[in-house]
Order: structure tokens, then C-alpha cells, then sequence
């Protein structure tokens, strides 16, 4: 089985690059220690490659070394393991540069060699080539408005606002609009006998083959046109990118100049409150390249690979599917939201033309490009534009990959998204390449975790004691992390004023009607506030995730501790699925707390679901827990601060929850009393937090 493929419902830690100096002569080399020695380090360094000064102090006693030779063992070898991936790295990136090098004087000779067969001179003299183009220009912009025209006139079709024989004359003058550009289009399909129509984001599943095809060249031109220039961006610095940061690591943004001279668009969006965002991003990520390919195809991988950046993920539709084995050539469209953080920022829509190309040996583009005619779908406060995107991929090893990312996005959404969170975004490029390469590295990181064949006894102790079981506990604490972001996006909220102090923006409610498998059946409603704290992010984060320390917050505990039974780590030390089990003296409590805390580059949270020990035991058994019912709640952190500033730390954090307001056998209303309970269970919390986090 392959890994990706089968953590369906869950695949922490973002590889952060090294900054320790090389020795500077003055450390002692570990070539040095005993093989003893060496090997008590080298065991430990599996674990963690940053023992703090009390885990390095017990290394010492055991190897007999002093701590600050256990220091500097730990830092040589993270600098010769840091160079050796620089090492693979490099010989990488040189070996494409010399392909590209030959391709380059392939296509020189090929251009030499073109003659025109009539008289033997240049095909094609550039003043007349320059009009050519001029006039293929114009007539794409006229196909692409007849286009929308026909769309619009298909639905209104479908909608009954227009007679059969008004439709038939809009197709037959579409025909001659397409014979007058010499655009072949196929007799159209029978489709007056038709009652009833399937709709898709506006448009119609079955839809005339005519109309379909025109709509397929369409798509295809402009995927194929969006790829080659994503291709010259992702392999060209120089003039198009230019370094934005002042700090170590470079952090490339386009120089707008260069790009718009090369690449003109007539769909930029106008207005004061337009931010344009562009990134460029290059790391390896350990995922066997068939399998990330296949991420990008299948929406629900999307959105499992990604959920810290992508909310919700729909196909609108395929024109090309490419086969099981290699998804070369394969062409949909796509509907999309993004969200991050809190429900301050404004949720981010686009449709987008996904294109899946094999370029080379090994060597993958997906392009995603936003495509006008679907534009209809997307809620006039989510202006969101997406310019050739997406991320080529080089095959390392049977399980790695080398991932280069563009996101270039421009939106306009300045008065909707609060001005605390547009700063970190701006800052800190949290919807940028970045975020998509950070979030990939640390999914892959918990894949190896759900394949892992041992089962630790200081991870699971003692309770999960087979991988199917720790298999479906993961699988389980994906779906209620999935749940949480879809929770933030708080779609039509009411918004209610409350008392805590430096709340930002009040307390925002939101309903659902759930009847879906996974979720209680009834009106689920959702809160959530956000609030700032005088502390860095890190403390909070640490705070949060102490078990030992939850009884000073959690309404479930009572005010008892709690004890962890169960503990599964993957990645990054402080990412890990906890199993938590309140302690109320006197009663047999039958209530656990599945949690997941976890680090990505966008924020830290920490979210849970309180579950029944008869669910939970099914679980941790090894069964499939797709039909347990969960409802989650959590907390995002991060920091309120520029990336420059100085001052005293603070930071953002944001509080969910969801309760059951009555079930499918209850009044389906909105009721006082439920607004009136999911306030206080969301107000009651944050004072426990705040007040918690006062006295540290």
C-alpha cells in the first residue's frame, strides 16, 4: 500500500532549515568521543536534534563528556546533516540546470533551421507576425464574451426564463460566430427533451456537446498558455523575483515591473483596497511523487493534505482525467475557499482551471489559473484572482520530492479581513509558497507516523497497541481538526458584543443543519471569539497543550486533574494526538478528550473533541471510526506582531467550539437559550484561559 494514499483521513512538524554555525575550531569534534559515547548521542539525536540544557546536562552523565562537549556534538552534526541536504540539494538543482541548458540549444537549432517551404526565407517577417498576434488576441476576447454569453443563456434555459426555440437560436448563432473564425464546432446533441437539469456552481452536468467543446478549447488554451508562463517563472529568477527579506532566509516576492512587462494582464482588479501577494518557495518534501500528483487531482486529498489553508474543495468539472497510473494531461475546474487563523479574516474564493503536465522525465507543472466564466459563484465580498500558480515538482528518490511553489493571488478584501490578522498575513506570507511547501513537509511527517509498524510504549502507553488502532485514532483526530477549520469560516454568523477584555471583534455565532455521518444529527451551533494575550505565542501554545494544567480551563474536567492515557507523537515534538481522560472522584465518568496540538507556519492550535469511552475503545481497537459522532472545539495562536517589531510580546488567540442545539427530532430554530449556552461555554472558557495565563 502506498503511504499517502491510504492516510486518507490524516497526513507534524514544518522542516525548518538549521541556523547553528559550522565549529569554530574551539568545539571538540565528535570524531573525538568513544564509540560508546557516540552511540548514546547518536540514539538520542533520532529523537530530537535540539536537547535543551537538561536533557543535554543528562547526556553528559551518562557519556561522561561535559555538557558544553554534548552542545556542540549536537550542533556539528546538525551542521554536516544540514550540508549534506544542501549537498543532494545542489547536485539536484545542477543537474536540471543542465538540462535546461540542453534543451535551450535544442530549441536555437530547431529556430535556425525554420525556413519557410515556399521561398526558403523567414516564416514569418515580425511586423506581420506582431498583427497576427494582435488579431488572435482580439478574436480570444470575442470567443471568450461569446462564451459567457451562451452560459448565461443556458442557465436561464435551465431556469425556464427563456422558450426552447429562443435557445436553439442562441446555439445556431453561436455556429456561425464560430465558422466566421474558422472554430470547428461539432453538431450540437439533442437536448430539447429534457425536463429537468443537474446543476454544478450555475452550470448544467449535462450540457450541449457544442457548447461543451468550445468551453474545453477554451480551458485548454488558457491552462496551456497559464503553464508556460508558470514554467518561466518557476525556473527563471532573474529579473522576475527579487528578495523582500531583511533576515537570513531569502523570501522572493516578483518585481511587478518585470512581470507585468512580460506577461500583461487585462484582468487585474481596480480599487484602493486590492492587496497584490506573490511568492516563490523551494523545498524537498517526502512524499513518492505519484502520490502527490494524485493529491492535487482528488478534492478530498486536497483538502486532507491542506488543512490549515483549504477549507472546503469542489470539483465544478473534468474535462480530462488523465489515467490511474499517470495523470499526465489531466484538466478540471475548480471551486475552492481558503481560511486561516479566525473568523477576522475574510475567507478567500477561487475557481480556478487545475492543468497536470509531464514536462520531463520525472518532472511534473500543476498550473492553477483563475478562469473568468465561473466567476458566478463566488460571493461578491470574496474578490479573489488567481494568476498562473502552482509548483513543479522533480522526483528526488522513490519517496521524496523536490517542490518548487509560486502563489501569485490578488484580492481585494482589505475592509473585510481585520487589520491585526491582514498585517501577519501580509508579513508573513501566511496564504503564500511557503505555507503550501511548510504544511506538505509536515503532513508527510505524520504519514510516516500512521505507517510506523512499532507501536511505542512511551507514545501509546499501553492503550493502543496495534497500528490499525493507532491507524484509526489518527484518522479520527483528522476529521476533528478538519472539522475545527471548517468552524472558522463561519458562514452567514450573527455577531454578539461580550465583556472579556481585549476581545477583538465580539463573539460571532453561526448555525448548521447537520444530517451528514461523522457529526450528531440536529442544529449545531457554532462560537467563536478571539481575544489578545500579553504573552509570545509559544507560552500560550505550551499552556494549552499541558495536560496538567487543563483542569484550569476545561469546563469537562471540573476542575479535577486529568490524566493523558494515550500518545501518539509525529514529527515535531510538540505535534502529537492525545488521549485524555478527566478524573471526577466519585463518579464513573464515561467521557474522554481526543486532542491534537500541533505547530504549522501559519499558527500553533491545539483542538479536541470530548467522545464516549465506547466510541473511543472502538477506535483504538482498530475500528473504522467513520460513523463515530464528534463535535470539536480548539484554539489558533499567533503572533500579533510584525516580523520587524521590537516591542513586548503578544499574541492572537482564537477559541471555537460547537455544541448540539437539538436534535433531528427537536425544533430546527436558532433558540435563545442555545445562543445564551454557547456563550457561556466560549466566554466561561476564555476568562479560565486568560486568567490562567495572567498568574504564570
Amino acid at each position: 500500500m502506498s503511504q499517502m494514499n491510504h492516510f486518507e483521513r490524516g497526513v507534524g512538524r514544518s522542516n525548518e532549515e538549521d541556523t547553528d554555525n559550522s565549529n569554530d575550531g574551539n568545539q571538540p569534534s565528535y570524531a573525538r568521543f568513544t564509540t560508546h559515547q557516540t552511540s548514546i548521542l547518536e540514539k538520542f539525536l533520532e529523537e530530537d536534534s535540539h536537547p535543551n540544557e537538561a536533557q543535554r546536562n543528562q547526556l553528559a552523565r551518562e557519556t561522561g563528556l561535559e555538557p558544553i562537549q554534548v552542545k556542540y556534538w549536537f550542533q556539528n552534526r546538525r551542521t554536516l546533516i544540514k550540508n549534506q541536504n544542501k549537498r543532494a540539494s545542489n547536485n539536484a538543482l545542477r543537474a536540471e540546470n543542465d538540462n535546461l541548458l540542453q534543451e535551450n540549444l535544442k530549441i536555437k537549432e530547431a529556430l535556425n533551421g525554420i525556413a519557410c517551404t515556399t521561398c526558403g526565407g523567414p516564416p514569418f517577417p515580425y511586423k506581420e507576425h506582431e498583427l497576427y498576434m494582435q488579431k488572435m488576441g482580439e478574436q480570444n476576447n470575442r470567443i471568450k464574451d461569446e462564451v459567457d454569453k451562451m452560459w448565461i443563456l443556458i442557465t436561464r434555459y435551465a431556469r425556464n426564463e427563456i422558450s426552447l426555440h429562443e435557445f436553439e437560436e442562441s446555439v445556431a448563432q453561436t455556429k456561425a460566430f464560430a465558422r466566421n473564425l474558422e472554430v470547428e464546432i461539432p453538431p450540437r446533441q439533442e437536448i430539447g427533451g429534457s425536463s429537468s437539469h443537474n446543476h454544478n456552481h450555475g452550470r448544467l452536468v449535462n450540457e450541449p456537446e457544442p457548447i461543451c467543446n468550445v468551453e474545453k478549447s477554451i480551458i485548454s488554451q488558457i491552462a496551456t498558455i497559464a503553464m508556460n508562463e508558470l514554467v518561466i517563472l518557476l525556473r527563471v529568477k532573474e529579473p522576475f523575483w527579487m528578495n523582500s527579506s531583511s533576515v537570513e532566509e531569502e523570501k522572493l516576492t516578483l518585481s511587478y515591473e518585470h512581470y507585468d512587462q512580460a506577461f500583461p494582464k487585462q484582468n487585474h482588479f481596480n480599487g484602493d483596497n486590492v492587496v497584490k501577494e506573490s511568492s516563490k518557495y523551494t523545498a524537498i518534501v517526502n512524499i513518492p511523487i505519484t502520490e502527490l500528483i494524485d493529491m492535487f487531482i482528488d478534492k478530498e486529498k486536497w483538502t486532507i493534505i491542506f488543512p490549515t489553508l483549504v477549507s472546503k474543495s469542489e470539483i465544478v468539472k473534468v474535462f480530462e482525467n488523465g489515467s490511474i497510473e499517470n495523470r499526465d494531461g489531466a484538466l478540471q475546474l475548480m471551486h475552492e475557499e481558503m481560511h486561516i487563523l479566525s473568523p477576522l479574516v475574510q475567507t478567500r474564493e477561487f475557481n480556478v482551471i487545475r492543468y497536470c503536465k509531464q514536462v520531463d522525465v520525472d518532472v511534473w507543472v500543476i498550473t492553477d489559473v483563475s478562469y473568468d466564466s465561473s466567476r458566478s459563484t463566488i460571493t461578491p465580498l470574496a474578490r479573489s484572482w488567481k494568476h498562473p500558480s502552482g509548483c513543479l515538482i522533480n522526483k528526488i528518490s522513490t519517496n521524496s520530492c523536490m517542490v518548487t511553489w509560486i502563489e501569485n493571488v490578488e484580492v481585494d478584501d482589505k475592509i473585510h479581513t481585520h487589520n491585526l490578522y491582514r498585517n501577519l498575513i501580509d508579513t508573513y506570507d501566511l496564504y503564500g509558497a511557503k505555507s503550501w511547501v511548510k504544511e506538505l513537509q509536515r503532513m508527510s511527517e505524520k504519514a510516516a507516523t500512521f505507517y510506523d509498524p512499532i507501536i511505542h510504549d512511551q507514545e501509546s502507553a499501553g492503550v493502543i497497541q496495534t497500528s490499525d488502532g493507532r491507524m484509526s485514532v489518527m484518522k479520527l483526530a483528522q476529521r476533528m481538526v478538519k472539522m475545527y477549520f471548517e468552524c472558522l469560516a463561519m458562514p452567514n454568523k450573527l455577531e454578539f458584543h461580550n465583556f472579556i477584555e481585549n476581545n477583538i471583534g465580539g463573539i460571532k455565532i453561526a448555525t448548521n443543519k447537520n444530517t451528514n455521518e461523522g457529526k450528531p444529527n440536529g442544529l449545531i451551533v457554532r462560537a467563536t471569539a478571539t481575544l489578545i494575550i500579553p504573552l509570545s505565542p509559544n507560552k500560550v501554545f505550551e499552556f494549552l497543550m499541558d495536560h496538567t494544567k487543563r483542569n484550569q480551563w476545561d469546563v469537562l474536567a471540573y476542575g479535577n486533574p486529568v490524566q493523558e492515557i494515550g500518545h501518539i507523537s509525529h514529527g515535531h515534538p510538540t505535534n502529537f494526538i492525545s488521549i485524555i481522560k478527566p478524573s471526577i472522584p466519585g463518579i464513573d465518568n464515561q467521557l474522554m478528550i481526543l486532542q491534537e496540538s500541533f505547530v504549522s507556519h501559519v499558527g500553533s492550535y491545539v483542538i479536541y473533541a470530548p467522545i464516549d469511552s465506547t466510541s473511543l475503545n472502538f477506535a483504538i481497537n482498530g475500528g473504522n471510526p467513520r460513523g463515530i459522532h464528534i463535535l470539536s472545539s480548539g484554539f489558533g495562536v499567533c503572533s500579533s506582531k510584525k516580523e520587524d517589531e521590537s516591542s513586548k510580546d503578544e499574541s492572537l488567540l482564537t477559541l471555537a467550539c460547537q455544541t448540539l442545539a437539538s436534535g433531528l427530532d427537536g425544533p430546527m430554530m436558532l433558540t435563545t437559550q442555545a445562543v445564551s449556552d454557547v456563550n457561556n461555554l466560549l466566554t466561561t472558557t476564555l476568562v479560565k484561559v486568560k486568567d490562567a495565563l495572567m498568574g504564570i
